[in-house]
């Protein structure tokens, strides 16, 4: 198994550690606040016990032991086959860290950020060992939702995407590579053209939000759990999906003729949506909803890993 070490010891730092801990990996964890390191090693072993309850480990103890917390990053990086960054998203914060990992990591090691927007050419660019380094996008939570995102820069090696492919789908990651640079990456971009939609028909009145929500969670949400967009219009014609763009691209031509614009993120806009959307709970709500959620997410998770596959 590779040695890994993660950067930053937050939300999505916590939760790379639990994926790569589970699947035997040893783990530095690192954060540039030390006092940080010991609550998010407490929440990690927490959190593994819960996972174990859902059947999505099998030693929580065990795989709780193999993530240590180390102050300095020189000694994180000791070793380390695979760096997964986790720094405040930012360009500058990027660029000072990549700097202090590509002089620090061993010569081979993988230095992966977890960014969400910024593209990697942005802090990559003036690096002696810009070849190995590559965005590995997460969707929040990593350790319940498997989809990471491999974005290289221009120069990053094709070797380097190609091991960091076999080191996340070994983990029990779901890998998938963007073949070049843009913006939002695909997970957000697809995710951005829903909102946008959403919140166009919130706004203009066409249907309330938590109807809207419904729509999704017990309609499209669905089949997306387990198939995409284009098996699922393989699926809603005869002929697949020659068959089902010669019936409804017309359709869609249409609705793409008139697509939601960015004035659907308006103040007046939004705050047509908040109204309606009527809720305004409290941090302590908030956390209790994410908690929800996860396990909500973790069934689901224990569900299709007991699926066949295809």
């Amino acid at each position: 198994m590779a040695r890994i070490a993660v950067i930053g010891a937050g939300l999505i730092g916590r939760a790379w550690a639990m994926v790569f801990a589970r699947a035997g990996s040893e783990v530095a964890l690192h954060d540039a606040d030390p006092g940080v390191i010991g609550e998010a090693i407490e929440r990690i072993g927490r959190e593994l016990r819960e996972l174990a309850g859902h059947g999505l480990v099998d030693d929580p103890a065990a795989a709780a032991a193999r993530v240590r917390g180390v102050a300095q990053l020189d000694a994180a990086l000791a070793g380390a086959n695979i760096v997964q960054e986790n720094v405040r998203e930012d360009v500058a914060a990027k660029r000072a860290i990549f700097a202090e990992l590509d002089r620090l990591a061993s010569p081979d090691a993988i230095l992966a950020s977890s960014t969400s927007a910024i593209v990697a050419s942005l802090f990559t660019e003036n690096l002696d060992g810009r070849h190995r380094c590559l965005v590995a996008h997460p969707v929040n939570p990593p350790h319940l939702v498997p989809v990471v995102e491999l974005v290289g820069s221009p120069w990053t090696a094709p070797e380097t995407i190609a091991r960091a492919r076999e080191i996340y789908a070994a983990v029990g990651q779901v890998p998938i590579v963007v073949r070049r640079e843009i913006e939002g990456f695909v997970l957000n971009r697809l995710q951005g053209a829903l909102l946008a939609e959403a919140f166009r028909l919130v706004g203009a009145g066409v249907v309330s939000p938590q109807d809207l929500d419904k729509t999704l969670h017990d309609g499209l949400g669905l089949r997306w759990s387990f198939m995409g967009p284009f098996a699922t219009i393989e699926l809603n014609a005869p002929g697949g999906i020659a068959d089902y763009c010669a019936r409804y691209a017309g359709f869609y031509r249409r609705l793409q003729a008139d697509p939601a614009t960015p004035a659907v993120y308006d103040a007046d806009n939004i705050a047509r949506i908040l109204a309606e959307w009527g809720d305004s709970p409290s941090a302590n709500e908030l956390a209790a909803r994410v908690r929800r959620r996860d396990r909500r997410l973790a069934a689901l998770r224990a569900h299709k890993k007991a699926q066949p596959a295809g």
